[in-house]
């Protein structure tokens, strides 16, 4: 009874509040102004809400897109790793400096140059038009973050180049090569297939190739087949290095220096290649309209399982490569498993976020195979490269390409790329030939184009001298004879005093120790 009185004492408060405050309301309303006054203040109210919510939205995307170009970076460690393990000791620090002036050039030419060339829109289908030396950027088109993210990626095709050519590359070359190939030729390739202008571009405003543009979404072929191309005229131009194949014509390892480094290396580059994939969405902070899903579903969704079918193409190739290698040569070889595993990187780039994670099996398990296939096929012509970077990145790219336009999902393809119902997606998902068409035709392009342009660049510095090194300085090794001394300190004091006569040392000052 009196739990009963005190619930009816409470209705009969709330019931007075109630009056009470519709009482002030209505008074508050009585006359117009008041009315007009208040409406002016909620609507201000929500448009200072709705200012910050969009202030926050940008400041997520872009905060994402910064993070992820700081692990694209990083992948540079990965590369000056895995070269400086995969070549001989006397060559080491040349590698490694190499490595680190591709970041340092890509920097300024793609700074004044590249980013103009891929992104300077509005533009023609072929080439970029504005933003030279970031003039007028940031544009409503991109903020400082994007150019970051896409610099990070014009460094690492020029990192690919240099492992093709190691041990045996004048120093001038390298930055030659470099500066050409970040500031003209992958800018004008990432135009085609990435730039909202782009002739081959999947989000081109107008007509589509095919109906539906290129999806090579983080660059199998934009990036990997770039740099392998590039690497693979390079060492064609050059020649192998001295002693690779013997008398007969017949293969002879020799072997890269420490395993340890290989494997520090890959793993750095598996830890970047989560900004290199997932990074590409560009933002995170978005949602998908008419999905099977509730509100929990949303691009920071596909991000995640863009890096699953990452992981899982790559541990796919790993474990393959193990294996085949093992069935092969009867060994189980550190070295091979990690190049396996980078391959099916490289592969699974291209539609890491259109295919399902089953698919990225397939990918990891057909790329391991190209690259057994493209290093017996480079054997057979007496194709020299130290860090296999044109069989990987260039062949396993290309297969990439291909798996893409055979697994691509429907329901991925119009989440990423909405607005063009009816877009083809993968033959084999149902969705026909077209997307196959139109992915052969960028393989094709992207063949021809590197060809003419890097083939071209290593001929002329063969033809003026500025390209091999001589053959004295290839038995020495760079390190001695180009950078000052070897990478390793040894102090056997037995014979310490006989390395000092055999390789001279300069001091700081400039003598010989």
């Amino acid at each position: 009874m009196e739990t009963s009185c005190m619930n009816r004492m409470h209705m009969l408060d709330s019931k007075l509040g109630v009056c009470t405050l519709y009482t002030m309301v209505m008074m508050f309303f009585n006359t117009a102004a008041n009315a007009t006054a208040a409406a002016e203040y909620i609507c201000n109210g929500f448009d200072t809400v709705s200012n910050k919510l969009v202030a926050a939205t940008y400041a997520i995307d872009n905060t994402y897109l910064l993070f992820s170009a700081y692990l694209v970076f990083s992948m540079q460690l990965g590369f000056a790793m895995l070269c400086a393990g995969s070549v001989r000791a006397k060559n080491t620090m040349n590698i490694m400096l190499t490595n680190v002036l591709d970041a340092a050039t890509g920097s300024l030419f793609y700074y004044l140059f590249g980013f103009a060339l891929a992104f300077g829109s509005p533009s023609n289908g072929f080439v970029g038009r504005h933003f030279f030396g970031l003039e007028k950027y940031p544009s409503p088109s991109g903020d400082y973050s994007f150019f970051l993210y896409q610099w990070s990626f014009a460094i690492a095709a020029a990192g690919i180049t240099s492992g093709s050519i190691a041990e045996r590359t004048q120093f001038v070359a390298y930055l030659i090569y470099s500066s050409f190939l970040t500031g003209l030729v992958y800018p004008i390739v990432s135009h085609w297939f990435w730039s909202t202008d782009g002739w081959a571009s999947p989000v081109r405003e107008g007509h589509l190739l095919f109906g539906s543009g290129v999806i090579d979404f983080a660059g199998s072929g934009v990036v990997h087949m770039v740099g392998g191309i590039a690497g693979l005229w390079g060492a064609l131009v050059e020649g192998p290095r001295m002693g690779r194949f013997d008398g007969d014509g017949k293969p002879v390892l020799l072997r890269g220096h420490s395993g340890t480094l290989v494997v520090l290396g890959t793993f750095l580059l598996w830890f970047g290649w989560y900004g290199f994939n997932p990074g590409s969405f560009l933002s995170i902070l978005k949602t998908y309209e008419h999905t099977n899903y509730s509100s929990y579903y949303g691009q920071w969704s596909a991000i995640g399982r863009t890096a699953v079918t990452t992981t899982i193409a790559g541990s796919s190739a790993a474990l393959t490569t193990l294996f085949g290698k093992r069935l092969l040569t009867g060994h189980w070889n550190v070295t091979d498993v990690c190049n396996g595993l980078l391959g099916g990187f490289a592969a699974i780039t291209g539609g890491c976020s259109v295919v399902d994670p089953w698919a990225a099996i397939i990918c990891g398990f057909i790329a391991a195979w190209v690259l057994i296939g493209c290093n017996k096929l480079a054997e057979m012509l007496k194709y020299d490269d130290p860090l296999e970077a044109a069989q990987l990145h260039g062949g396993c790219g290309a297969w990439g390409i291909i798996f893409t336009a055979l697994f691509a999902k429907k329901d991925y393809v119009n989440e990423i790329y909405p607005g063009k119902p009816g877009r083809p997606h993968g033959l084999l998902m149902g969705g026909g030939a077209r997307l196959l068409a139109a992915h052969l035709i960028q393989i094709l392009v992207v063949i021809g184009w590197v060809s003419v342009t890097m083939g071209s660049v290593f001929w002329l510095l063969k033809v003026f001298g500025l390209l091999r090194i001589s053959a004295d300085e290839e038995m020495a090794g760079l390190d001695v004879t180009s950078h000052g001394g070897l990478a390793y300190a040894y102090h056997d004091e037995n014979n310490d005093q006989s390395e000092k006569s055999s390789f001279p040392i300069a001091n700081m000052d400039g003598s010989n120790a």
